[in-house]
Parts: structure tokens; sequence; C-alpha cells
């Protein structure tokens, strides 16, 4: 637990029964440690804010939240609703800037304690910062550190300053000295008197969308929400057992099963990564254990490590020498973005994959390492460009696997070998018939 007080604790004492969860990246009931401790109190409300900030374009020429991901958040957070009703919990949901909709609720409900998950990216520690200063002096802040697969207390690391740069030195240590937590007891349900009438949850056009339709050739063809993570879970495991060919087939580019497809889920907590680990675990037990369970697992492990890189080495994540420091004569082109952007280079396996992300919101990960090196490498432009384009057009984004992995294809960040991929010879390996390219292009 990370427990700050954040003005005169002391004066808590008459009004320690009443608390906010404000929920973040974190929108599930079940393994949610934040949620257990939060519903220890007598008075519990659930607040969540859409930021307006989120469609304003950045100096990318960007949004942070496109079509594709705010339709799954929506989805989202009506799941977390009705789940959060069953243990006589409100949420609160409202587009509006945290540090505005926090502070008047907190003083309207006569609020002790606000309970979140920790994160500590700038806008998101900016973000809480407001809200602090403008909460009655009362207030006390508590957080967790509840996203990763291996708890920070649990890592073979003095501190953060000791996480290798180099991801196979870190999962080598990992495996042989931590253990993953069990999964969380579920929350108290509280008094039904705790329920208090709620905004309905914002509707697309609340956040100034059209609606849409998922185009049926999409590869991720799923909607948000905790019952559709662990439904996905179940049949990717249970079900198909597809998961036992998941080494082979994970390069792979076009359907549903090729990959488990859990990464949105996991991106915005409708499902936590021990809960995925432990329902392997299970499956291996009581069905079969080969290299392809333990590569999901690996691939887990690799979404740690790049929240423990950004933990490293903070705000170095986004600045164009990355965790290196590394000055290269980056190309700024609006023409060229333009033209990445809209699936028009002069690599039809990038704009196959281009098209499929404009399109529907996802793109595979063998796609994405390629159209990330054809941009950085090839066409020598910015890097972060190419991230902030994937932050708005992702439903599956997470900011330190998306950045990090853009520093990482760019060579400013954790691949030791500095690769730089042949489209070409991707293409022939990965899409032989060129089945992918003829559906997108």
């Amino acid at each position: 637990m990370y427990c700050t007080a954040a003005k005169n604790a002391e004066k808590t004492n008459s009004l320690k029964d009443s608390a906010i969860i404000w929920f973040r990246n974190n929108l599930r009931t079940q393994d949610n440690k934040t949620l257990v401790e939060a519903s220890k109190h007598k008075q519990l409300i659930a607040v969540y804010t859409i930021s307006p900030n989120l469609f304003k374009k950045n100096k990318y020429g960007f949004t942070k939240l496109g079509k594709y991901r705010a339709k799954f958040l929506l989805e989202s957070l009506r799941d977390l609703k009705e789940q959060l009703k069953t243990y006589n919990i409100s949420l609160i949901c409202k587009v509006a800037l945290p540090e505005q909709l926090l502070p008047e609720l907190i003083k309207k409900y006569k609020i002790n304690t606000l309970y979140l998950q920790e994160e500590w990216t700038q806008e998101e520690e900016d973000e809480l910062t407001e809200v602090v200063k403008k909460a009655p002096e009362h207030l006390q802040i508590v957080q967790f550190k509840d996203q990763f697969l291996y708890h920070p207390n649990a890592i073979p690391f003095k501190d953060y300053a000791q996480i290798p740069d180099v991801f196979t030195n870190f999962r080598k240590k990992v495996e042989k000295y931590a253990q993953v937590n069990y999964l969380q007891s579920t929350p108290n349900t509280l008094d039904k008197e705790n329920l208090i009438i709620t905004n309905a949850i914002p509707d697309f056009g609340d956040l100034g969308f059209d609606e849409f339709e998922t185009d049926p050739r999409s590869a991720f063809p799923f909607k948000g929400g905790s019952k559709n993570a662990h439904e996905r879970l179940h049949y990717y495991l249970w079900e198909s057992n597809a998961i036992t060919k998941y080494k082979e087939t994970r390069n792979g580019l076009l359907g549903p099963d090729y990959s488990s497809k859990l990464s949105a889920w996991l991106a915005n907590g409708s499902i936590s990564a021990r809960e995925v680990f432990w329902e392997v675990k299970k499956y291996e037990k009581e069905r079969t254990k080969n290299q392809s369970t333990y590569w999901l697992i690996f691939e887990l492990l690799w979404r740690d490590y790049f929240k423990y890189i950004s933990l490293k080495h903070n705000n170095k994540i986004f600045q164009l020498g990355g965790i290196l420091n590394k000055h290269y004569d980056w190309n700024r082109d609006k023409k060229t973005l333009n033209q990445w952007v809209g699936g028009c280079t002069k690599e039809p396996f990038v704009n196959a994959n281009m098209k499929e992300l404009a399109q529907t919101g996802f793109m595979s990960n063998r796609g994405r390492q390629n159209v990330a090196s054809y941009w950085a490498k090839s066409l020598l432009q910015d890097w972060r460009y190419g991230a902030a384009y994937f932050e708005e057009m992702l439903i599956d984004y997470d900011v330190h696997s998306n950045w990090c992995n853009w520093l990482y294809v760019s060579g400013v960040g954790n691949d030791p070998r500095d690769r730089k991929f042949n489209i070409a010879l991707q293409a022939d390996r990965y899409d032989p018939k060129k089945e992918y390219q003829n559906q997108w292009i």
C-alpha cells in the first residue's frame, strides 16, 4: 500500500466512514485491492471522470482518445456500474475535469478518504495534484500499485534504479525469485442506504462521436467490460484450447484467435494480469502445459517490464532521445505523416496494417512492429508522432506498453540490438499468400 495524507489527517476522525474510490485504469470489482480497502467504509461512492482534455489535439496533431477506445471505455463503464450495484456502490460518471468534479463530490458527501490506483506518468500525477489542491484540508489519499503481475514489493530489485535495461535480465531474475500474489478477496457489500441516485453513463454522442458499426473484418470484434473479458479468457483457454498453440499463432494477422486479444481489457483494468496468470496456471494443472501456455505469461511479464521501465525512467519515455538519450536526425514531414497514417506508403504490408488500424482500432503485434520500424527507421520520422497516433487510435492503448514499445523499435529504448525490419521480407514470411494485404488494400 502507498498511502499519503493530503492535509491535516488528525481532523478525519469524525468523517472516517465516508470515502470515494476514483476509478482510472482498474475498471473491475474482482481482484481489485483499491476497491476491497475502500469498501471497508460505511459510505462509499465510486467516481469516473472522462476529462475533456482527452479530446483536444496535442502538439503532434492527435487527440488522446479516439472513437474506438472511447466506445470500448463506455461499454466497460456500463459493465462496471452494474457490477458495483451488486455491492450497493453507486458509480458517478461524467465528462468533467477530475479537479472540478471530485472536490465538489468530496464536499457534498462529506468524504474523508479518496482511494485510487496509483498512476505515475506525468499527466495522471498532475491530475491528482490538482484534485488535492482543490479538496478540503481533511482529505486523505490512499493509493495502491495494483496494475502489475509481479507487485513492486515482490520483485528482486532494491529500487527502480536497479531495474535492468534488457528484458531478458529482468525476466530471469523475476521468474527465479519473485512470486505472483494470489487474487484479492471480494469487496464488502454495503448497506442499501449507500446507494445514491446517479447519472447515466455518458453516451457516445456526449463524447462528440457518431455511432459506428464494428468492421466485420476486425480481428478485435469484442465489447468492453469485465464480463466480456472473462468470457474471452474462458473461451481462449477452456472452450477453444487456442492457448495451446499461442506460440505458433501469435504472429498471425487475420481473425480473432491468433492471440488472446486480452490487451484492451488489461489496459483499462477490466481484468487483472493476476487473474489471467492464475487462470492459465489452473489450465496447465487441469488440462495441459506447454511452451504456448508459458508464452502467454511471458507476454504478461513484458507488460510488467514496460511499467517498471516507466517507473525507472519517468518522463524520458516521452522524450525524443528516449531512455538512451540518443540523438538521431529525425524528420517531421506532414506529407509523409499523412501518407503513413492513410496507408499510402511504398510498402503494401505497411499500408494494409495502417488501414486495419484506421478502420478497426486494432493491429496485430507483428503489424505494430513493422509499421513503427518503417516510420522511425526507414522514413526517419520523429517516432513520437507515431506513438501519439497509436494513442489516439488503439482500442488497447496502454501508456507504458505503447510508448516503451515505440522507444524499443525506434532505437532509443530497450532493444540491445537496435533492429530495423525488412518490410518486404516480413511480408513474405508472415503474409506469403497476401491474404492479409488483399483483405485491407
